[in-house]
């Protein structure tokens, strides 16, 4: 029961689920028959085994993830006895995979920006020093706000003209001009190249 209580905290602490939206998570799973929450570290077990064999960068991440969207769904619909368990958690991780691949083609093209930026302390020919600066990609990334995160990957996504019109109405949704969202922009890629290189000093 340890492992389940740990994972209990950590979908608390993602703050996406309450006590009674993960409850009703493993009374789903478990279809009736009281597993002791076993039946739920089995389908993680296996979710974090689908995404790793994916190549997913943080497949546990990711199977959290797809579970807490699978609570949220029965927490707000609700489910009928026909929908397997199993299932309906591959379906959902199925589109979670897709969305991460998303947003893993959005970070490589912001690293690719950084990179064409001449930040020499960023930037590395070899293929293990590309890696460890994805990596280090990734996590700062995430340890930007919400918004910021959103800023920066939207302000890179796209080609050419696709960009100029990406960033036309990123702009237009928060309400600035093009010439205010390149300011932001630049501040929060000054703020990603130092940790970049913060965190590549320290692998």
């Amino acid at each position: 029961m340890s492992k389940l209580y740990s994972s209990r905290t950590e979908l608390k602490k993602n703050r996406t689920l309450d006590a009674d939206s993960f409850n009703r998570l493993l009374a789903w799973l478990d279809c009736g028959v009281n597993s002791e929450g076993q039946k739920y570290l089995e389908i993680r077990k296996r979710l974090v085994t689908y995404f790793y064999r994916k190549n997913c960068s943080a497949p546990d991440d990711l199977a959290d993830e797809t579970l807490n969207r699978v609570a949220r769904r029965i927490q707000e619909e609700g489910f009928t006895k026909d929908e397997k368990p199993e299932r309906y958690c591959y379906i959902v991780a199925r589109f979670v995979f897709m969305e991460s691949l998303r947003e893993g083609q959005r970070v490589r093209s912001l690293q690719h920006e950084l990179a064409r930026q001449g930040s020499s302390s960023t930037h590395s020919e070899t293929d293990d020093g590309r890696e460890k600066m994805l990596a280090c990609m990734q996590q700062c990334i995430q340890q930007l706000g919400a918004a910021k995160r959103e800023l920066i990957l939207g302000y890179y996504t796209g080609e050419q003209r696709q960009k100029v019109e990406n960033r036309k109405r990123l702009a237009s949704s928060l309400k600035v001009t093009t010439n205010g969202l390149s300011i932001r922009a630049c501040r929060i890629r000054d703020e990603l190249e130092s940790c970049v290189r913060k965190c590549m000093r320290m692998k």
